[in-house]
């Protein structure tokens, strides 16, 4: 019998109710807290409408997508023994662990800075990381340069 990785979860997964977009619905369920859809709801949509006021001329959901595919890191290192010593070998990152640390690294910038409600901090992350800046691009850019840093390794990937 052959096992599945991954669960039926993204199978079964319903667009979200403003967008029509499955890729909002997995982020609004990787925002949600103790179960409280509502409030993760309220809080995107809230952060979306402050961007749309912002910014005219892109509309929010491509800005959203395109503020997404910035943050994406395309290699990483990973811990690798060989010999007795551990290595971090650059290794491509596939299509779904790509998209779960973009959405791990824009919340945790935004989670990390306080003192404001979490849709204007989401807000300005957003922005940021569709002008490709603020902090979750800089985690993606660290995780570049290490991956870069450590090159001479990458014959250890296999």
């Amino acid at each position: 019998m052959a096992y599945k990785k991954f669960t039926a979860s993204e199978d079964i997964l319903k667009p979200d109710p403003r967008y029509n977009s499955k890729l909002v619905s997995k982020f609004i369920n990787c925002l949600m807290w103790d179960g409280k859809k509502t409030v993760a709801q309220r809080v995107f949509y809230g952060a979306l409408d402050q961007v749309g006021k912002k910014v005219k001329d892109v509309p929010v959901l491509e800005l959203f997508e395109t503020a997404i595919n910035n943050i994406k890191p395309y290699v990483e290192v990973r811990s690798r023994r060989v010999g007795g010593a551990n290595y971090q070998v650059p290794m491509q990152v596939n299509k779904r662990r790509q998209q779960s640390l973009a959405f791990r690294w824009l919340l945790e910038a935004c989670r990390s800075a306080g003192g404001r409600p979490m849709a204007d901090r989401l807000a300005d992350e957003l922005m940021a990381a569709y002008k490709k800046e603020g902090k979750a691009m800089s985690t993606r850019e660290n995780t570049h340069r290490m991956a870069d840093a450590n090159k001479a390794f990458a014959h250890f990937a296999w």
